[in-house]
Formats: structure tokens, C-alpha cells, sequence
């Protein structure tokens, strides 16, 4: 039996192979999806964020696992999804499909989404939902949608109460969201610039943060960089691998209980890319701690500024073994692609 990923984009269209899709990213005008008189701010961040879902699709298609053979990812976006549920009827039967959503997207489907889970799984494909940012609490449809999810990746704990709904089969997984990077794509750098590097966005420069990183200018000048005016694009973050350190502060989202312990992606794409990640503990005093525990990051107190910048020289030190340890690690196991394709796995135990 072969497993196919749909990947459910709300930058797509009709099914397609995600391949075909990606192919065309680069050059598409997107003026169609965005409203009239739509500014160059609104237009670079409907690119970056178009951008960060092809990312994912790039990630479906290449997911692998020793139990698993997987053929060619599809993507499909809300008005694809009428066609998805005819195509699901004359699926292959040597094949078990998997549409597969993530962030808040399933709201997207709007009021139609109980009937077309009911309707897809009925016909052989399964769903599965790697979500974040307080899914269960915050994204209304999640009551409507849990009792149709054979995998839940979830990165706040415990769950809401929305979750009650949940099948005991469903496989569950609390993880933070990884990075959206095919492993080992971002060749690693030997000698890296002895920079900092913090990459965020406008919404992200709350009070607290930038309370950090005037801090980090005021002791490391030139040797920090940050950039929050979405002016990087998704393509040019494998480049960020120059420089030693990642500065990764609490998520806007994460203050909440329920968040304590995971952290936002920016650890995780940082240790891609063979950056040391400096992570910001939650407010409770953990966060990522089997990480930390292992040497993989460098983490500092809440708010603490003077822990903040003992922690960014004890990266900016770090040998060229224990940068090369991070890279290996976090490129075989801490992206989205991996994480998917092993809970799928499990799942497949319980068909």
C-alpha cells in the first residue's frame, strides 16, 4: 500500500501535483488573490506568506520513511476541494490518501468541513492536522474537525477543551512547529561570519522583544542583525546559515500556559541552517528542554537581558563540533516533513 499527501493550501487551486505547483511560485502574479489597491506591504507579505506554504508542499514532497513509500505530493486550496472529494472516489486502490492541513486552515473550509472529512474518509482518505498557535483553543472549527483527525500534531498542552472530541485511535503528538525546510537542503558552514541574527516580523516587535534586541545592539554592534520588515524572502533564508547564532525570542503567541514548553520555529530553522539557537525560556522557567539538556541550544531566562547575552557569547563560542552536532540533529528530526511522515506511520499501525 503507498501513501499520497494532500496538502491543503490556501494559496492553491484545483488538486495538482505539488511539483507542478511549486514550479511556477517564483513568477506568479498575485494580484488576484489579494484585494484591489492592494499596497507593496500587503503585496510582500501575501508573497512571503504564499512562499512559506509552497515551503511545506516542498517538504510533502519529499517525505520518506522505512514503513512507509510515499508517491508524489498534491496540494489543494478551498475551491479545489469540491474536485478533491469526487477524486477521492476513484482513488487507487493500491494508494491511501492523506489530506493534511495545517496552522488555523481548516477554517478556511468554512461550514462545509464536517460533511467533506466525513465524505473523504468514508472513501479511503485519512486526515491529518499539524497545528499551531492554540488550535484547539483559539481556531473555532476545531470541535467540528477532531472527530474526523487520525494524526493531531499539536504544540500546546494540555489541550482545550474542543479536543474532547477526538477518537481514542487518533495519534496525537505534542510538538512545537518544527522548520519547514527538506532536510540537509542548506549546506552547512564551516566558518560562519561571528554574527547574531534575529529574523521577525512587525507584528513580532512587541515591547518585550525589543527591549532584547536593543540590548543585544548595545553590546554586539555590528555582530547583530535583524531584520523585521518581511525584506527577507522564504528562498533567502538558507543564506542566513553565514552567520553562528540565531536569536530566538518568545513567540508573540507562546506566554500562555499551554505554550510553556514549546517555542515558536525560529529555534528550529536556525539549527537547520547551522546556526547555535538562542532560546528564550517561558515565563514558568522551561521551554524546549530535552534540546537543551543535549546541548542542541542555548537558552537564557525570561526577559533576563543579562542571561541573554551570556547566552549569545557562549554561542558565538561554540566549537566547530558542536555547531556540526546541531545541524546533524535538527536537520533528521526537527522538520516538519519527518515529524508528518512518522505519525502517519504510527497511524498506518492502526488502520
Amino acid at each position: 500500500m503507498f501513501a499520497r499527501v494532500v496538502f491543503f493550501n490556501p494559496w492553491a487551486g484545483a488538486p495538482e501535483e505539488a511539483a507542478a505547483y511549486l514550479a511556477r511560485l517564483s513568477g506568479e502574479d498575485l494580484t488576484a488573490w489579494l484585494p484591489a489597491g492592494a499596497d507593496a506591504r500587503l503585496r510582500a507579505m501575501a508573497r512571503l506568506d504564499r512562499d512559506w506554504y509552497g515551503e511545506c508542499a516542498r517538504c510533502f514532497s519529499a517525505l520518506s520513511h522505512p514503513d512507509l513509500t510515499f508517491r508524489p505530493a498534491r496540494v489543494v486550496g478551498p475551491t479545489g476541494l469540491a474536485r478533491l472529494a469526487a477524486d477521492a472516489m476513484v482513488r487507487p486502490a493500491d494508494e491511501v490518501w492523506w489530506l493534511v492541513f495545517m496552522a488555523h486552515h481548516p477554517q478556511k473550509v468554512g461550514p462545509a468541513l464536517p460533511a467533506l472529512c466525513t465524505h473523504l474518509r468514508r472513501h479511503g482518505t485519512r486526515v491529518a492536522y499539524y497545528a499551531y498557535d492554540e488550535a484547539s483553543r483559539e481556531m473555532p472549527c476545531f470541535a467540528d474537525l477532531a472527530p474526523h483527525l487520525d494524526v493531531l500534531i499539536h504544540d500546546e498542552l494540555p489541550l482545550g477543551p474542543a479536543a474532547a472530541g477526538l477518537r481514542p485511535d487518533c495519534v496525537t503528538l505534542h510538538r512545537s512547529w518544527v522548520a519547514n525546510l527538506v532536510p540537509f537542503a542548506a549546506p552547512f558552514v564551516v566558518e560562519p561570519e561571528p554574527r547574531i541574527v534575529f529574523l521577525g516580523s512587525e507584528l513580532g516587535l512587541t515591547p518585550h522583544r525589543r527591549r532584547q534586541i536593543d540590548r543585544l545592539r548595545e553590546v554586539f554592534g555590528e555582530r547583530f542583525l535583524a531584520w523585521h520588515d518581511h525584506s527577507i524572502s522564504v528562498a533567502a533564508r538558507d543564506e542566513l546559515g553565514r552567520y553562528a547564532v540565531g536569536f530566538c525570542p518568545e513567540g508573540r503567541k507562546f506566554g500562555t500556559p499551554a505554550m510553556a514548553r514549546t517555542h515558536t520555529d525560529r529555534p528550529f530553522w536556525c539549527g537547520c541552517l547551522g546556526m547555535v539557537p538562542v532560546s528564550e525560556n517561558s515565563r514558568s522557567g522551561g521551554r524546549l528542554d530535552e534540546l537543551a539538556e543535549a546541548g542542541l541550544i542555548e537558552r537564557y531566562a525570561h526577559g533576563d537581558l543579562a542571561g541573554l547575552v551570556v547566552a549569545c557569547e557562549r554561542a558565538l563560542a561554540a566549537p566547530l563540533e558542536r555547531r556540526r552536532r546541531i545541524y546533524d540533529h535538527f536537520n533528521t528530526h526537527e522538520t516538519v516533513g519527518p515529524v508528518l511522515a512518522g505519525q502517519l506511520a504510527i497511524a498506518a499501525t492502526r488502520t
